[in-house]
């Protein structure tokens, strides 16, 4: 197994809508107010590259696309926050580690743009990425930060840098 972490591409904007969409459809989140429904999951590479200090890498396992994860200036997150944004593996790969390696790099990425906190929001039903958010130290919030129009959205945490 050869696993590859790099900056998404033009031509990984089909194949990872269709991996976003289908974790949400097997873990039965609700469509509407979520990436499911947003017209920007179908154009990720496009949205990070018009939004300066974000970036989204993808990994790949011998060569095929199995996921992606990135960091957004998710318009009225508070002053030196970013939104941890898109995580999502292929079911086979999930289990592997291979989401906290995006997660890792993701770190490392915010923080050489100059965010101190990372900022994210999740669902109940996909419990085993909030257990692997709570282990890297994501500590739970009240309510939702910023404004990502994914108003479905139920859990909300935040990570200091």
């Amino acid at each position: 197994m050869s696993i590859t972490i790099r900056n998404i591409k033009p031509e990984d904007n089909i194949e990872l809508a269709r991996i976003i969409r289908e974790s949400l459809v097997e873990f039965d989140v609700p469509k509407v107010g979520t990436v499911y429904s947003d017209p920007d999951t179908d154009r990720l590479y496009q949205l990070f590259a018009e939004a300066p200090n974000s970036c989204y890498f993808v990994t790949e396992e011998d060569r095929v696309l199995i996921g992606g994860c990135g960091v957004y200036p998710t318009p009225g997150l508070p002053t030196g926050y970013a939104e941890l944004v898109k995580l999502y593996l292929t079911a086979a790969t999930r289990g592997k580690g291979i989401g906290k390696m995006l997660m890792d790099k993701c770190y490392e990425a915010a923080a050489g743009l100059g965010y101190t906190h990372l900022y994210l929001e999740s669902f109940p039903q996909l419990a085993k990425a909030v257990s692997m958010y709570e282990k890297a130290g994501f500590k739970p919030l009240d309510g939702a930060l910023g404004n990502s129009g994914h108003f479905a959205c139920t859990i909300w945490m935040v990570k200091e840098l």
